[in-house]
């Protein structure tokens, strides 16, 4: 036969060429394109693929093939319409089935296996072991030969060093004998005496064999290697024997398992084998059952006939039952070989466990809710505990420790007290672990005083510059710190503020300082701050320095000062007291050479003293916030060195060192005790006060940082439900007092901190300030949302709003103000509060008008004829009718006439008539008072 192409063969055959291309490939053919030749031994090989594939691979099994494929058609009749239009539709309905026929090989293997794990890893650590056993007496017998070797050679020496000393023995010896010999010869010859027989050689002593005691040893230690050995070869030998027994037990039982699914299987293939003669009876009576059936539906009603069911219907049915026999004949078979897990479906009694004891981890206060969730139940449960023991608590509600100590303990549990502060106070440890040389370092004096009595003009004049000029209104608004050499050494200065407001600063100082120069002015004296300032350094146990300022003033007077001073228990030197008291100017420069003696001096006496070499620690002066820079801190360092790229921890903020400067500017590397440096890096601004140290591990830093947030959190959460629940009745009996909503933004903390507390005492009962928002930085437009969804004002101290603030709050007419000067701001704060007050009602009386005769009037009623006795009496203004001078009535004038025409009003000592409004109980005698009531503005 000629030969084709791969696309001629399809057309032939009526199939597509990718079909018939994937037949061939499948075949084992390489045709892979529709243009490719096919021969005619290609189109056997082919041929014969398709007919294996369909169940005809010719010989036995083409007589009973591996598939069958059954076809199945119905035809029904449907009838539609009615009347001239009935219609009748024939319909054909063909079904298709093919099923493939599984030889008995594949039904054997898919069989499960038996799980033969266990006995592959008993073999395998057998195997294992013999191989150990091996390679261990392989090792043994090369050491054993090794020190047969060692010891032959040890043999060996020893022989020839005895040989070498047995030769050189008998060489003396020889030697010996023939100089005896010799002189006997000589002397035979002198005397000539009878020639005597030559006496025999004694005979040689054998060398005793050479043993010493490191020998002995040697031979001991090797008797013991050998025993030791032979005792673990047993052992060995013991386990691999046992190992053995196990693998032989783990194949008996798998071989045993075996055996018993063979013997069911067979015992299913036999039952069904039975069973299947009847299926075949049953096939050949549907059989013959169909061919019956279309003969008995002819006698039908009407002589017509109904759908025919073909005879080949029961045929397909009984055929394709008998084929499903044979493979639920092997799927069951396969079935048994499988193991079955049989659950008994019924409810039986078990043993209650015994109670839970739980270890609850309690700090200083926790909430009801994290300690039910300890102790693992519902937390309505633990409040009726808790209200049982007379504690009326809600699920968010904290407790104290000794409470939650006691409710763990009677509810049988067990309590674990921890620290919150645990974390924190491994750092601290961490930090003081290391150790450091001790070195002298530079005082660190704070400059504190009145207001405007000349401090950061004094500090001015040490470091020759002009400080004062940059600060608004000419009053210090900012903590500062310096480090200054001067002609006693260099010294650290802090200068704070001195207005009231700045209370928390000046504290400040004074606990980060060694000294205290108090700065009174000469012509002032003594002021509240002067005294604050004074109590602070006590109380940090501070040494002060006082520095009489503006002594080249004419109206100076230093002794007023000394007195005043003397009276608040601060005794001068001259009077026998302990405080050096200096009198200077800061405009000439009076006096400033001795008051840095005498902070030096006073720096001896407390012998200062730092670490070096260890990380640093110390205390945040200030903190801001700049655009394009980030956190700006302003860091005293008290002990240690503070590099750049320390991991610093301060506060609620963290972050790693990127730059230093000091205080003109300039950059540094690192920075020793007692020095003031900016630094870049922190995540957020620390608040003002706050310790810092140095830590190895960001991490942990990170942690700390986080717990001091959500302690602090949590304390203002308590002490703002606490002020609720105090004020709650309070405001409801005095009515809901008013509230003047601010956000504040500062420049630094320090300031935001002063502006705060001084806003919180601003108020009374009526009116108050409540701080919405408050931060470091510029206004954004968070804060104008913020202000505009609360109703507050913006307050910007030093600060200014960006565009998209400024556009935000003139389109929401929001107000923000914009204050330098600590006065103004809370001075308008002030303004705005008093505005806010309920005015003050006062009557004024402006007349009094006395009734000497009652008229009656069919018009007005009781018409009173009065005189004015005081001031004027008005028709429009309330009136009070008083009788032995007890009010009986308060209206008003109905009517004021003067004669016969009415009036607006009458002056004093004229007559008047007057008709009361609705009141006509008016006698001779009462008197007519005409009051005016005015609104008065409060203040605070």
């Amino acid at each position: 036969m000629a030969e084709v192409t791969v696309s001629e063969l399809a057309k032939s055959v009526g199939a597509t060429e990718e079909r018939l291309l994937k037949q061939m490939q499948e075949a084992g053919l390489p045709h892979t394109s529709a243009d490719a030749k096919v021969s005619a031994e290609e189109k056997q090989v082919l041929l014969n693929f398709l007919k294996s594939s369909h169940g005809s691979n010719g010989g036995e099994e083409s007589a009973a093939p591996r598939k069958i494929t059954l076809k199945r058609k119905t035809t029904t009749t449907l009838k539609t319409g009615s009347g001239t239009g009935r219609k009748t539709v024939n319909v054909e309905v063909r079904k298709k089935r093919t099923y493939v026929k599984r030889a008995e090989s594949e039904a054997e293997s898919e069989q499960p296996e038996l799980d033969t794990s266990a006995l592959k890893k008993a073999e395998e650590e057998l195997a294992a072991a013999e191989q150990a056993a091996a390679e261990r007496a392989r090792a043994e017998q090369e050491a054993a030969e090794a020190e047969a070797r060692a010891q032959a050679e040890a043999d060996a020496k020893a022989k020839a060093e005895a040989e070498a000393k047995e030769k050189a023995a008998e060489e003396a010896k020889a030697a010996e004998q023939a100089a005896a010999q010799a002189e006997s010869e000589k002397a035979q010859q002198a005397t000539k005496p009878e020639p005597k027989p030559e006496p025999k050689p004694a005979p040689k002593p054998e060398p005793a064999p050479i043993r010493s005691s490191y020998v002995d040893d040697i031979e001991a230690m090797r008797i013991a290697a050998i025993e030791r050995r032979k005792k673990e070869d047993e052992r060995e030998a013991a386990e691999l024997e046992e190992k053995k027994a196990r693998v032989e037990a783990e194949r008996a039982r798998l071989e045993q398992e075996q055996k018993e699914r063979a013997e069911k299987a067979k015992e299913k293939t036999a039952a069904e084998a039975a069973e299947k003669p009847a299926l075949r009876r049953k096939l050949e009576t549907e059989v013959e059952r169909d061919d019956d059936e279309p003969r008995k539906r002819r006698g039908g009603r009407r002589g017509k006939t109904g759908p025919k069911k073909s005879s080949k219907t029961s045929l397909y049915d009984a055929a394709l039952e008998v084929f499903e026999s044979d493979e639920d004949e092997k799927r069951s078979t396969r079935s048994l070989s499988r193991p079955t897990l049989k659950v008994k479906n019924t409810h039986g009694f078990k043993r209650p466990t015994g109670k839970q004891v739980y270890e609850v981890q309690l700090g200083e206060t926790i909430t009801v809710g994290d300690l039910a969730k300890q102790l693992n139940i519902k937390s309505g449960e633990l409040i009726k505990r808790l209200m049982k023991m007379g504690e009326m608590v809600t699920i968010n509600q904290s407790l104290d420790r000794d409470t939650a100590s006691l409710l763990v303990e009677e509810l049988g549990h067990k309590v674990v007290l921890r620290s919150e502060n645990a974390l924190e106070e491994q750092l601290v440890a961490q930090s003081q672990e290391v150790e450091g040389e001790e070195v002298s370092r530079a005082p660190v004096v704070t400059v504190m005083g009145h207001v405007d009595h000349g401090k950061t003009s004094l500090l001015d004049y040490i470091r020759n510059t002009k400080v004062v000029s940059g600060e608004a209104g000419g009053i210090t608004q900012h903590i500062g710190a310096y480090r200054v050499p001067t002609s006693q050494g260099e010294i650290a200065f802090l200068d704070t503020p001195g207005h009231a407001a700045f209370t928390a600063m000046r504290a400040r100082g004074a606990q980060a300082t060694d000294i205290v120069i108090l700065v009174v002015a000469a012509d002032d004296g003594v002021m509240p701050q002067t005294e604050e300032a004074i109590a602070h350094a006590k109380a940090a146990g501070v040494p002060l320095v006082v520095a009489i300022n503006k002594c080249d003033k004419e109206a100076a007077d230093p002794d007023r000062v000394k007195n005043e001073l003397a009276a608040k228990d601060v005794i001068p030197e001259d009077w026998g007291g302990d405080t050096q008291f200096i009198e200077v100017s800061a405009h000439t420069g009076q006096g400033i050479d001795d008051l840095l003696e005498a902070v030096s001096l006073q720096s001896e006496m407390l012998e200062l003293k730092a670490k070096v070499g260890v990380p640093a620690t110390g205390v945040v002066i200030e903190a801001r916030l700049e655009k394009g820079r980030g956190v700006v801190a302003t860091l005293l360092v008290q002990s240690g060195e503070l590099k750049r790229g320390d991991i610093v921890l301060a506060g609620q903020s963290y972050g790693r060192v990127r730059a230093m400067t000091n205080e003109l500017g300039k950059s540094v590397k690192e920075a020793g005790p007692s020095t003031p440096v900016e630094l870049l890096g922190l995540d957020a601004t620390p608040n003002a006060g706050d310790e810092f140290l140095v830590v190895a591990d960001e991490r942990k830093a990170r942690e700390v940082a986080e717990q001091r947030a959500e302690k602090e959190r949590s304390e203002r959460q308590q002490r703002q439900q606490a002020a609720k629940l105090e004020n709650m009745f309070a405001n409801m009996e005095a009515g809901e007092r008013k509230v003047l909503p601010v956000v504040v933004k500062a420049d630094v903390r320090g300031s935001l901190e002063a502006i705060q507390s001084a806003l919180a005492d601003i108020g009374n009962e009526e009116v108050s300030v409540n701080v919405v928002s408050s931060g470091v930085g510029g206004i954004a437009e968070n804060d104008i949302n913020l202000a505009l969804t609360s109703g507050a004002i913006v307050i910007g101290f030093n600060t200014r709003a960006d565009v998209a603030a400024r556009k935000l709050a003139e389109t929401e007419s929001v107000e923000v103000r914009y204050y330098s000067v600590i006065y103004n701001l809370l001075d308008e704060v002030k303004q705005a509060l008093s505005g806010m007050l309920d005015p003050e009602v006062r009557e004024d009386i402006v007349g009094i008008a006395e009734v000497r005769d009652v008229f009656r009037s069919p018009k007005f009623g009781a018409v009173a004829g009065c005189m004015v006795t005081e001031g004027t009496v008005y028709r429009n203004k309330p009136i009070r009718v008083l009788r032995d001078n007890v009010v009986i009535y308060q209206g008003e004038l109905e009517s004021l006439r003067r004669f016969k025409d009415d009036v607006q009003e009458v002056r004093n000592g004229m007559e008047c008539g007057i008709g009361v409004k609705d009141y006509n109980d008016v006698k001779p005698g009462d008197q007519i008072e005409v009051f005016d009531i005015v609104k008065v503005a409060r203040e605070l």
